[in-house]
């Protein structure tokens, strides 16, 4: 076996307390090089009586490795262990200092998770793995009142540009939040709701007033009531990194230069403080000038904006905050975001946007998820054609294993959002394939989230054509397409086995864009068979099992001699499960 290639260091992702009981061990190997990986374990005060050896799974696969995967609950909180690793003949033991033919007797050598303090334990919000999110952008929802309706306002339904608007409100919400329970809704995120001169309002000038266009603080705390009293939770949008140029302590540093008291609120880097030539003297999101960047390591800078993180939670009982550009902000002052947003509500969810790798933020001290950008592109690429199934395998055997299981069950997971292409655009408009991308939405480990309007086929291209106006004529709506999702959206919260159960890949070849993958917990067994190819296919799986029925028709579908066959049309797909438990 290639030794170079197993890896395992006793923290981080690779060997983390699940819950307060439960340690969740990982290991790296070269791909189809191990045959098995055994956890040898034990107490290292106690290990005569304690030891216990744990045959390691492989939970997923790469281009290049096989990652196995055990779960480990230790007598006392403790827990020494080894890795005894085989391939054919060959036997070699991977301990904290180095690999051997023959395993040493238990020694300060082996690797070795010290305690399970409660403290330290990664918590996530239970209601997150039940969540489906709705993304709503107030200003292009529902203009539910007119009469705060900004200046110039066009005609509902027009074409969105970086600078106009058609009245979306709070009241406009409101009004449609039975519509979103029917749906299935039970999580909504809005885009930023604060005073600010923008249509998108990520570039704001007070962050504790409701913009006026919007409504008022009384009204976005009447919209949160109502969400609760509906099973509704709700997140806000912190825009934390960068402010309005026209916030008032920013235009005191453009007004007073070195003398203003803000002057270390900002990163300023020449003065005066202004834009010249299309280039700021100061740091900013991107290069957009009417953006100042905050300094976030500044005592006063942070205190104000953690008020404000605070004030929200306690105010109308905010449920979670999503975090705009949180990979440019300073890792210190997410650490004190979470303690003050937590302290404030403990089951308050952080979703931070990152678009790639978000480990480090992801282990307990900064957020509980993050927008996971990555899952929507690999989803899409196959989708489209652009990798067959065991590529797709492989790449969402990646993604699964970037982070600790607790990440795995809440982490964000969207197929577009306000800042790219919508779904339909995003598989050329061929609405089997948009299907196909929802299925594995809802039946993938994480927690879903549909941007507004997706649900009944509304389109557009990049920003700012993605914001289009929500579309409430039944009559223009893609009522099949709505059925669909709100099919799948109550399959996912009727079935726990969506939401927390196993996942694995059953088939997925090369050049082939067939998959079989499954879920399952204790109770309830699914497996989703798709056919992602212009013909009409028939797939085959070994299944001994039998009692299979549809999940959407619950006909009943039987294996014949050991082989399940489903056939399937151009981009089609079955959903099968079987009940563990009678």
């Amino acid at each position: 076996m290639l030794l170079e290639a197993l890896y395992h260091v006793p923290r981080g992702k690779w060997a983390y307390a699940y819950n307060c009981s439960t340690i969740h061990l990982r290991v790296r190997s070269k791909r189809d090089d191990v045959d098995s990986v055994v956890a040898m374990t034990g107490d290292k005060y106690d290990w005569a009586s304690t030891y216990f050896e744990i045959t390691m799974e492989k939970a997923a696969s790469d281009e290049m490795f096989d990652y196995w995967e055990a779960s480990v609950r230790p007598k006392y909180k403790r827990l020494s262990y080894v890795y005894r690793v085989s391939a054919g003949s060959e036997t070699i033991y991977m301990l904290d200092n180095g690999i051997y033919y023959e395993c040493p007797q238990p020694t300060g050598s082996y690797y070795e998770f010290p305690y399970i303090h409660e403290i330290d334990v990664f918590k996530v919000p239970d209601w997150a793995k039940e969540a489906v999110f709705y993304q709503i952008m107030p200003e292009r929802f529902a203009n539910g009142d007119p009469s705060n309706d900004p200046p110039n306002t066009e005609p509902w339904g027009g074409r969105p540009k970086l600078n106009n608007f058609f009245g979306g409100d709070l009241q406009g919400v409101l009004d449609h939040l039975d519509d979103l329970v029917k749906l299935g809704i039970n999580a909504i995120y809005f885009t930023p709701l604060f005073l600010s001169p923008s249509n998108h309002k990520y570039d704001i000038v007070d962050y504790k007033q409701v913009d006026p266009q919007f409504g008022d603080n009384a009204l976005l705390k009447k919209v949160v009531k109502n969400c609760h009293s509906r099973g509704i939770r709700v997140m806000l949008d912190a825009v934390f990194n960068h402010c309005s140029e026209q916030f008032p302590p920013f235009q005191d540093v453009v007004l007073h230069g070195e003398q203003s008291k803000y002057v270390d609120w900002f990163h300023v880097n020449q003065f005066p403080a202004r834009v010249n030539n299309g280039i700021a003297s100061y740091d900013t999101f991107g290069f957009y000038g009417n953006m100042p960047k905050f300094n976030t390591a500044n005592p006063e800078v942070k205190q104000y904006l953690l008020d404000v993180a605070e004030y929200w939670i306690k105010e109308i009982k905010l449920d979670g905050w999503r975090l705009d550009v949180a990979n440019e902000v300073d890792n210190h002052f997410w650490r004190d975001f979470r303690k003050v947003v937590k302290n404030a509500n403990p089951e308050a969810y952080i979703v931070g946007e990152v678009w790639s790798d978000s480990l480090t933020w992801l282990v307990g001290d900064m957020f509980d998820s993050v927008m996971n950008y990555p899952f929507a592109d690999k989803v899409l690429q196959f989708f489209n054609g652009g990798m067959d199934g065991i590529t797709f395998a492989n790449r969402v055997g990646s993604i699964l294993m970037r982070y600790p299981q607790q990440t795995n069950e809440v982490v964000f997971n969207m197929l577009c959002s306000h800042d790219t292409d919508r779904l339909l655009n995003r598989v050329g408009n061929d609405k089997r394939k948009l299907k196909l991308s929802v299925v594995f939405l809802f039946t993938f480990m994480g927690t879903p989230c549909i941007f507004y309007g997706d649900e009944i086929g509304l389109t557009g291209g990049d920003d700012p054509d993605c914001r289009q106006c929500m579309q409430w004529d039944h009559d223009k709506q893609d009522r099949e397409l709505y059925d669909f999702y709100k099919l799948m959206i109550a399959l996912r919260k009727q079935n726990g086995a969506l939401r927390e159960g196993h996942f694995r890949f059953l088939k997925a070849d090369s050049n082939d864009g067939r998959i079989v993958y499954e879920r399952a917990d204790e109770k309830i067994h699914f497996t989703i068979w798709m056919n992602n190819t212009e013909e009409s296919q028939t797939l085959s799986h070994p299944m001994v099992t039998r009692d299979w029925k549809d999940a959407l028709t619950g006909d009943h579908v039987e294996p014949k001699d050991g082989i399940m066959n489903i056939h399937l049309d151009p981009y089609g797909y079955r959903i099968l499960y079987r009940n563990l438990i009678s």
